[in-house]
């Protein structure tokens, strides 16, 4: 078994529901762990059903949330892994907030962007349907606001281009933060 390469890094995924975030963040720490890079996954389901559960979706718990998740994102850069998360972060507070947890030169803040419209189309999980029916309050989108970022690494356009090519581009985006060979 080959030994694990760990290089201390965050790839911050965020973007609406439905732009392609969890997909994107899968297929980035599969070809991750294949080339033997340490990796935490960190995903807002996940964290919500676990260590954030309890927390709603006002904005003092929206904050907190991602504050919670920006202090384990933290820990796992100080332990030398490359931490993949995944969060809508839908303020450019909260992404002022994770950046100055985390630290600048080891955050890479990666706007997946899809319009609302692409979105709502997809609705994968039937967010968006139960949202528009009075069924779900402060969906960010529809009930709660997503601003258009001013920090941004990368943009990944994927209502544009291919889930292959946008998770292509994340790859070799990656690769160069964590300063190894593509």
């Amino acid at each position: 078994m080959p030994s694990v390469v760990t290089s201390g890094h965050v790839i911050w995924l965020f973007g609406l529901p439905g732009a392609g975030k969890s997909t994107l963040a899968s297929s980035l720490i599969k070809q991750l762990q294949t080339r033997s890079l340490g990796v935490l996954a960190l995903d807002g389901d996940a964290l919500r059903a676990g260590l954030n559960q309890g927390l709603g979706f006002a904005d003092a718990d929206r904050t907190e949330n991602l504050r919670r998740a920006a202090e384990v994102a933290r820990i796992g850069v100080d332990s030398g892994l490359c931490v993949v998360a995944s969060f809508i972060t839908p303020l450019n507070t909260h992404r002022r907030l994770i950046r100055k947890i985390i630290g600048a030169d080891r955050l890479s803040l990666v706007f997946v962007n899809a319009p609302l419209a692409v979105c709502l189309q997809r609705d994968v999980k039937g967010l968006y349907a139960r949202a528009q029916a009075g069924l779900l309050q402060q969906m960010t989108g529809v009930g709660s606001p997503f601003e258009q970022p001013e920090l941004v690494d990368l943009t990944l356009p994927t209502a544009e281009v291919s889930p292959e090519v946008s998770a292509a581009a994340l790859l070799a985006f990656s690769l160069a933060r964590l300063g190894r060979p593509a």
